[in-house]
Formats: structure tokens, C-alpha cells, sequence
């Protein structure tokens, strides 16, 4: 069973321009409006892919009863906690060059009833069958260390914890020790200090430290290079695949739900990475954050070559 948390979801609001003009009126050209979030977009892309998930969080006002309503629609269960403040929107600018500038909203301030609730909730899905997916950002009134606390009570339940944040929030969850972890190579280099941009040797050697630290698990996103993938048993690079992009929105969830949907349905190690490079690069090829589809999928996934490292 996969459980997708997202404390801080939002409306995504994806607009379409030739050219943003800073300062001036600007005409868009499309206008697609979807359930966001990073771990809402991680079930959509797992609905997709043919598996099931339930959707978590806090929602809240209008956009909170939007966004299960669009769930709904799709087929995709949730069980979120109703806060008394309002679901947050964010706007994504994709110009026609591909840069993309994303507005996003802090989002409603949670009390810490609201988060009592959450967690007894998570809780309760918590066992040795149960991947958990804590993904993006974290609302006002929520403390930064919330991750790490929520890992270490879900893996005393025996459960598996997939953790896709940034900041002092990927930070600070490194000591709970989650299963999985996929940071960037410039989330890496900050984490470790450095003022330069790593090479892929030393971007392996950062991986296998946190391997050292007791994580499962290392996915390094590259981008357009691909990724490495890290693990105590066997190390995997996945160049990037060539595909004609609309907008890099959606392609880190995407990976997220791919190897997550792989770890549910008990695929080997190699099969997982070449799930999560074509999910990937499908999502770039869509417009909004909708999903790339599974047919699209399995034709990319014939194209990844996986190197051992």
C-alpha cells in the first residue's frame, strides 16, 4: 500500500505565453487548472502507471473541496485532514522557450491540532506493507523538523518512508533515516557544502555517504542528464532520454511515483530505474502537471539504458 503525503497541496493554475513580459500585459495562450502538490501529483502519476495509492494532508476552503473532487474523478482515494484555512493556488508560467516561473503561495497556517490529527492518521496506515511518500513543502505554523519526527514513528511501525523535500527539511529527516531518498545534484552540493559544481564521481561518493548514514536507497536527479541511483547492493547511471519537453514541471514526482509504484509491486532494482527515467521523461512531454500516459511510458522505457557504476 502507497499513502502520498502532501501538507501543503495546492490548485495548480498552468499558463501558457510566447513570452513573459516583466512589468507588462501579457496575453496567455492556454490555461490548464489541476490537483498539485507534490504528493498529489506523485498518486496521479501512479494511477496512471496502473497501481493505487491514498492521497493525505491538510486541504482546506474551496480549492481543498476542488482537489477531492478531482481525486474523485480520477479514481484516486483520499483520506485528508480539513483545516480551517484555505487551500493554497500556484501559477506556472511556461513560455514558449521552455523557462518556466512558478508563483507559488505559502499556503494556510496549521495548528497543531490539525497536525495531531495528521499524524494519528498516518499512523494508523502504518505496518511492514505500507511505502509512505512525504513530498514537498510544509505550510505556516508547521516546524521544520515535522519530516524527521513522522519518519521515525512510521518506521517504529515497520513501515517504508520516501522522502522528496528540500531545505532544512530534507536536512533535518536525514537522521530519521528514510528508505529512499532523490535529491538534485544542486541539493546535494548544498548539503555538503560545496561552492562548485560536482562531478559525477563526487556526486557517488555523496550518494554513498548517505547510503553510510543507513539510507536504502539514493536517487541523484541530473535533469535532462538522466540520474544515479544508489543503493548498498548495486549502483545504476541512467542517461537522459531525448524527448520533445513543454516544460520540466511534474518530472521529479514523476520519478518519485515510478520508483515508489516499482518498490510496490516488488520489481528488481535495474527494472525500478528504467521505470523511473521513462515516467520521467514522459512527464516532461505533458502540459500542467497532468501525467504522461502508461503507453507513452513503456515506449520510453524500451529506450533507457542502464549502466552499472
Amino acid at each position: 500500500m502507497i499513502i502520498t503525503v502532501t501538507m501543503n497541496p495546492a490548485i495548480d493554475k498552468t499558463v501558457d505565453l510566447v513570452h513573459f513580459e516583466h512589468g507588462s500585459l501579457n496575453r496567455l495562450t492556454n490555461v490548464i487548472i489541476d490537483a498539485g502538490g507534490k504528493g498529489i501529483n506523485v498518486s496521479k502519476t501512479i494511477k496512471e502507471l496502473g497501481g493505487e495509492t491514498i492521497a493525505t494532508g491538510f486541504i482546506g476552503g474551496s480549492g481543498g473541496v476542488l482537489i477531492e473532487k478531482v481525486l474523485k474523478e480520477q479514481g484516486i482515494k483520499s483520506d485528508f485532514v480539513q483545516v480551517s484555512g484555505e487551500t493554497r493556488t500556484n501559477l506556472k508560467v511556461v513560455e514558449q522557450n521552455g523557462f518556466v516561473t512558478e508563483l507559488n503561495e505559502p499556503g494556510p497556517v496549521i495548528k497543531q491540532e490539525e497536525i495531531d490529527l495528521l499524524t494519528e492518521k498516518l499512523l494508523g496506515y502504518a505496518g511492514a506493507d505500507t511505502l509512505f511518500v512525504i513530498a514537498g513543502s510544509i505550510p505556516n505554523g508547521v516546524d521544520k523538523n515535522i519530516y524527521k519526527e513522522l519518519i521515525i514513528k512510521l518506521k517504529e511501525k515497520g513501515a517504508k518512508v520516501f522522502l522528496d523535500a528540500d531545505g532544512d527539511l530534507f536536512v533535518n529527516s536525514l537522521e530519521a533515516k528514510p528508505d529512499i531518498i532523490k535529491p538534485n545534484r544542486s541539493e546535494l552540493e548544498e548539503y555538503f557544502s560545496m561552492d562548485y559544481r560536482a562531478n559525477e564521481e563526487e556526486l557517488i561518493k555523496m550518494g554513498n555517504k548517505l547510503l553510510d548514514k543507513g539510507i536504502g536507497m539514493v536517487a541523484i536527479s541530473l535533469g535532462q542528464m538522466g540520474a544515479l541511483f544508489l543503493s548498498k547492493d548495486q549502483s545504476i547511471r541512467c542517461p537522459g532520454l531525448k524527448v520533445e519537453a513543454h516544460s520540466t514541471v511534474g518530472a521529479g514526482d514523476a520519478m518519485v511515483a515510478a520508483l515508489s509504484y516499482s518498490i510496490d509491486k516488488g520489481y528488481d532494482f535495474e527494472e525500478s530505474v528504467k521505470l523511473g527515467i521513462a515516467t520521467s521523461a514522459g512527464a516532461v512531454t505533458t502540459k500542467g502537471t497532468k501525467p504522461p500516459s502508461r503507453d507513452l511510458v513503456d515506449k520510453l522505457k524500451a529506450q533507457v539504458t542502464a549502466v552499472n557504476i
